[in-house]
């Protein structure tokens, strides 16, 4: 039994689901972004448990078929971003490989229900990862580009900044210090 859980993007949405799930008295669950994998089928009085608690955390089980074919859409675009492999794909096909329908049609679902394209939230999702990246401060700006599928360093900025206001490296500098971070 899969339940499609509506608004997960990252792996702390991962662990309050989790969490959700275990205050719901769910125990025999897998918990992936954009999903719930049960064993069984969970008693009416825990679902409605699951369903107030993964509220509470700004989450919720989709119910419609185009609910669901959103949110597994949103989960193949995280996947893309998140995936050095994934991302050296085109977004279509990498989309169309795990949901199993055309891209056009996501797209215009996505476009009609989101009320943003999904090149935009495609482009949102590489920004918040490239913020990642910096605040690991791991790599150069260049790694970066790299890492996150963009052409070049100067293509990601430009693209950083459309969407942030800022330059990475203005987004840099703003970042606390690493080390006064240490001593909290």
């Amino acid at each position: 039994m899969e339940y499609v859980i509506k608004n997960m993007v990252c792996r702390h949405c991962v662990a309050a689901v989790e969490a959700a799930l275990q205050k719901a008295g769910i125990h025999d669950a897998k918990v992936f972004i954009g999903r719930v994998e049960l064993d069984s089928e969970p008693a009416q009085e825990q679902l409605e448990c699951l369903d107030a608690e993964l509220a509470k955390g700004g989450f919720e089980r989709a119910s419609t078929r185009d609910e669901m074919l959103i949110e597994k859409t949103k989960s193949a675009v995280l996947e893309h971003v998140r995936s050095e492999a994934e991302c050296r794909l085109k977004l279509s096909a990498c989309i169309e490989k795990q949901v199993g329908l055309p891209f056009d049609y996501l797209s215009r679902l996505f476009s009609r229900t989101e009320g943003r394209t999904l090149e935009q939230f495609h482009i949102a999702q590489k920004v918040e990862r490239v913020k990642e990246l910096i605040a690991y401060g791991q790599y150069t700006l260049s790694e970066i580009a790299d890492i996150t599928g963009y052409s070049s360093a100067p293509h990601m900025s430009r693209q950083f900044k459309t969407v942030t206001g800022m330059t990475p490296t203005q987004y840099i500098e703003k970042l606390p210090d690493r080390e006064s971070l240490e001593k909290i």
